[in-house]
């Protein structure tokens, strides 16, 4: 089959990229930007940052700081109205995975009517959202450049997962000196989903070579500079070289798709309110040491690309190895050590496991998972 590369037309990285950005905006022609933000970057004055660089360049601008850590279809609602009021031509998400998928949706619904539930699924709308601009201030989601937009449904207490080609930013931007402020504990979960994006697409059903490129390269810079970036968040060089991690991570995973550690952790974050990377990071070994049984190739390849020396082993032994180097790398940057520190019961997970499977319908696992092994899964990362 052929293979299709989604990603952003333009993409600006590294030093003084945000001044890039606002000038290639102006270029655009664009007037009036809705700002899709959280509350904490408007008290740190990032947000305010963007809008005064806005301003002198003729753009003006309105704030929704509504967004939650795991976005909701109320959230969505609420950025259109005020997006609809404003008479806005289009719109700025600032921040991390959050603000960049609630307004993937507020501008999907813009153009498309109807609600962020009617677009669940894959490719189900049927024009361009409004143009989006997706500025990030976090190294690991890579929502800034990808298609994929995780809604929380807060009636039904699932996080929808909508893959769409018009969710895709006509512009992504990252810019070390806006990650700087970032605390240890999200740097530390932002860092490992960027790892398990990495490493889900590498083992993926639907990779091929540049996908696998963008894949093991990821896995190298995160595995040599998280660490740094954690105990350092001053160090521009770590917060760089994570940058283009996560980018890297995001373009093999916006094309070779996700599996089951991104199912399975959808179902926490929507039930528990979880934070989304922290889940990843918890079920990352358990998901892989199930994939091991069909790829440990493949898993050998990412025990190398996280330093390991794999060259006596087998295939098998390398692929336990990846799985130790990640728990290794977990360990150090603080990730806690279960789903039960996260509140996890076990009465829940038959119904975690229903809704993994039903969400990872849309993901390229290597291995076909029944209820019972899921349900396994999970009970192992308690």
């Amino acid at each position: 089959m052929a293979a299709k590369f989604f990603i952003p037309s333009v993409n600006i990285l590294g030093d003084n990229a945000v001044t890039e950005a606002i000038a290639d905006i102006k270029a655009l022609g664009f007037k009036n930007a809705l700002i899709v933000t959280d509350k904490p970057l408007v008290e740190i004055g990032l947000v305010a940052q963007v809008t005064d660089k806005l301003a002198s360049n003729d753009i003006a601008a309105v704030v929704f700081d509504g967004v939650q850590p795991n976005p909701t279809v109320s959230n969505v609602e609420a950025g259109l109205e005020m997006l609809t009021a404003n008479d806005c031509d289009f719109v700025i998400s600032l921040g991390g995975g959050s603000p960049h998928d609630c307004a993937k949706g507020i501008a999907l619904v813009a153009t498309n009517g109807g609600s962020i539930k009617d677009y669940e699924g894959l490719d189900v709308s049927t024009k361009p959202q409004l143009p989006l601009v997706a500025i990030n201030t976090t190294a690991g989601t890579a929502s800034e450049m990808t298609r994929f937009c995780i809604i929380t449904d807060e009636t039904r207490h699932i996080k929808m997962a909508i893959v769409d080609k018009n969710t895709t930013p006509i512009l992504s931007v990252n810019d070390p000196e806006l990650m700087l402020l970032k605390p240890a504990g999200l740097t530390a979960a932002t860092g490992m989903d960027a790892l398990t994006h990495a490493i889900e697409a590498y083992v993926s059903i639907a990779a091929n070579p540049i996908t696998d490129a963008c894949a093991i390269k990821a896995i190298e810079l995160i595995q040599g500079n998280l660490v740094e970036a954690v105990e350092n968040g001053q160090s521009i060089q770590a917060r760089e070289q994570m940058a283009y991690a996560q980018f890297l991570a995001g373009m093999a995973f916006n094309n070779a798709s996700l599996g089951y550690v991104h199912a399975m952790a959808h179902q926490l974050g929507g039930f528990y309110d979880l934070p989304h990377g922290v889940c990843n990071a918890l079920l990352l070994p358990h998901v892989q040491a199930y994939n091991a049984q069909v790829v440990p190739e493949r898993l050998k390849d990412v025990a190398k690309a996280m330093g390991v020396d794999v060259i006596a082993m087998s295939d098998e032994e390398g692929a336990t190895a990846a799985l130790e180097a990640i728990k290794a790398l977990s360990v150090a940057v603080k990730i806690p050590e279960n789903l039960t520190k996260l509140g996890v019961k076990a009465e829940d997970i038959p119904t975690l496991a229903d809704n993994a499977l039903k969400d990872a319908c849309g993901f390229t696992n290597p291995k076909q998972a029944t209820h019972e092994e899921i349900c396994q899964i999970f009970t192992n990362a308690l």
